[in-house]
């Protein structure tokens, strides 16, 4: 399957599950199995990776120091309904913590992680803001974190009644102190650092 930007292909007669989804092709685009359909979207840009890893190592070494959990990153396959396994989400980043250490499989996260964060690219943040949202609410996802690079912008949301509610927004250079991790402070200038590249 050729590189495309972010298209939806119907799931045909039945729901994919798990088994179909395994045999996509290897071929750096990134695949999601959201409500019967599969998504794919090409490969992260730089910006994006970059963005990504600053603040993984921060919330890690939070999480770390205080034997909290873990913190995992893309790719990464996340089944938010591992009896029937036909929602499948690689999330950017994902905490999980010790008390649900559980579901972190040999292949893949079997349930709801505690926090996803999503990087918006151009190509995802309708998904990211409007599907995903929805899908991360029905299932449990009890934090979601929107990180937009275009803006160094992050908002933090939390489920409240099966629905998201913003709870904190920091925008570059402030530092977000997330009411989940008390004293975790993570300053937005680190986090869309563009180091020695301006282009990025």
């Amino acid at each position: 399957m050729p590189a495309v930007d972010s298209i939806s292909i119907p799931a045909g007669p039945r729901p994919l599950t798990y088994d179909d989804y395994a045999e996509l092709p290897d071929d750096g685009n990134r695949y999601e199995l959201i409500d019967g359909e599969i998504f794919v979207t090409p490969a992260p840009v730089p910006r994006h990776q970059i963005v990504s890893r600053n603040l993984e190592w921060t919330l890690y070494a939070y999480v770390r120091e205080r034997a909290l959990g873990e913190v995992l990153y893309a790719p990464i396959d996340v089944v938010l309904d591992p009896a029937a396994k036909t929602q499948i989400v690689q999330p950017d980043l994902v905490y999980i913590s010790k008390e649900n250490l559980r579901i972190i499989g040999e292949k893949y996260i079997e349930g709801p992680p505690d926090l996803i964060v999503e990087i918006f690219s151009p190509r995802t943040r309708r998904r990211d803001v409007r599907v995903k949202s929805e899908l991360y609410a029905r299932y449990g996802v009890a934090s979601y974190w929107l990180v937009d690079p275009d803006i160094d912008r992050i908002e933090v949301l939390e489920l409240a009644a099966g629905r998201y509610e913003e709870k904190a927004r920091a925008d570059c250079p402030a530092v977000l102190r997330p009411a989940r991790f008390p004293g975790l402070e993570i300053s937005l200038a680190d986090v869309f650092a563009r180091g020695g590249n301006r282009n990025l």
